[in-house]
């Protein structure tokens, strides 16, 4: 038989000789660790560029006994990554993050008895290293389950009930709430209505608490005929929109606890003859991009999704490497649109509050 020559698959030990740094470091930067200097990382990335290395996944899951993959976990219904912006928004971010470390990201779905008995099953394999929970519900058996499992999780938003065993990372919901509340009465309204979201979300009990904080700082009542709950459906926002108008008379603004369910409100407003914003205001609460497309367009609450996405996966990476469970609230701006604009402003005004010196801003756009 002819001899057929083969060129040698390099190794993580070529990558380390090429970039002049240690085998140790290679294989941190490889797995994701963030204890490597950034001069490091750049070596290492560019020695694997120069030498043609390619990991061998098998391999480097025998010898670290992890999978080199991470589970983006949606405890709600599966049309709501579609229907809901925020939830697809925050998957393009975290794909985003864990490809910057080379970590293979699994879409799982669990809203059903059926979809968390198959979840814990495969995540009790061993076939993920962590998971990033989304929209997480209290009392739900799965966080429980997850607890129980000792894997690793981070949640968007916190797991009530179990904020000391579960790290988050959230928009600070209930100062972004009392923001939009804030703005509403500061332009005249009195009669202010909450759609506000379930309550066994953090979501849904923080934003509620920041209209109820808004409200009784400017003594002004909280009248719970003007409270309704929906479950960041369209469907439930517009139902909560009729139920409101069917209770009370002389709402003068509403502040949604989503994008979505404000977006739902506003037919059902235009189909009881109510203008938006000359009879009634509309602050939703998300900033999707949904937000700039309704008529009128949405005055809304911005969470900082991308940089929810990079605390998520960055504190994952940590809880895999040992450390302790721990939980982030990040600071939200208040853009105004047309459903409910700035007196004496045009275009889109942005308020908000320097995380730094605590000092609130204004800006035009």
């Amino acid at each position: 038989m002819p001899n057929v020559s083969r060129t040698k698959r390099p190794t993580i030990r070529d990558v380390a000789r090429e970039a002049g740094v240690s085998y140790a470091t290679v294989s941190r930067v490889l797995n994701g660790s963030d204890w490597v200097s950034p001069e490091s990382v750049r070596a290492v990335r560019e020695a694997i560029s120069r030498t043609g290395y390619t990991t061998n996944q098998t391999a480097r899951s025998l010898a670290t006994g992890r999978s080199g993959s991470i589970a983006y976990l949606l405890t709600e219904p599966q049309h709501l990554l579609f229907e809901d912006p925020n939830f697809s928004v925050l998957l393009r971010g975290v794909a985003e993050a864990l490809s910057g470390r080379e970590l293979t990201l699994i879409l799982m779905i669990a809203s059903t008895p059926e979809e968390r008995t198959r979840t814990i099953a495969y995540l009790n394999g061993g076939h993920v290293d962590g998971v990033l929970l989304v929209s997480p519900h209290s009392g739900d058996p799965l966080m429980e389950q997850l607890v129980q499992a000792q894997i690793p999780v981070v949640a968007c938003g916190r797991v009530l009930g179990l904020e000391s065993q579960i790290s988050s990372v959230s928009a600070d919901d209930r100062a972004g709430a009392r923001a939009a509340v804030e703005h509403l009465i500061g332009v005249g309204c009195r009669r202010i209505a909450t759609i506000t979201g379930p309550p066994d979300t953090s979501g849904g009990v923080d934003r509620l608490a920041g209209y109820t904080d808004a409200l009784e700082t400017h003594g002004l009542a909280v009248d719970d005929q003007l409270v309704v709950h929906a479950d960041w459906t369209w469907t439930s926002g517009a139902n909560g929109m009729r139920t409101l108008l069917d209770r009370s008379a002389g709402i003068d603004a509403v502040f949604a606890a989503s994008d979505v369910i404000a977006a739902a409100a506003l037919p059902v407003l235009r189909e009881a003859g109510h203008r938006v914003p000359d009879d009634v205001r509309v602050v939703g609460f998300d900033d999707s991009g949904l937000a700039a497309t309704t008529e009128p367009s949405l005055s809304t609450v911005r969470q900082p999704y991308e940089r929810i996405s990079e605390e998520m996966v960055r504190l994952l990476v940590e809880l895999i490497d040992g450390r302790s469970p721990l939980s982030i609230a990040i600071p939200t701006t208040l853009v105004l649109r047309s459903s409910s604009p700035a007196e004496g402003r045009a275009g889109d005004a942005v308020r908000g509050v320097d995380p730094q010196t605590g000092h609130h801003f204004d800006d035009t756009r």
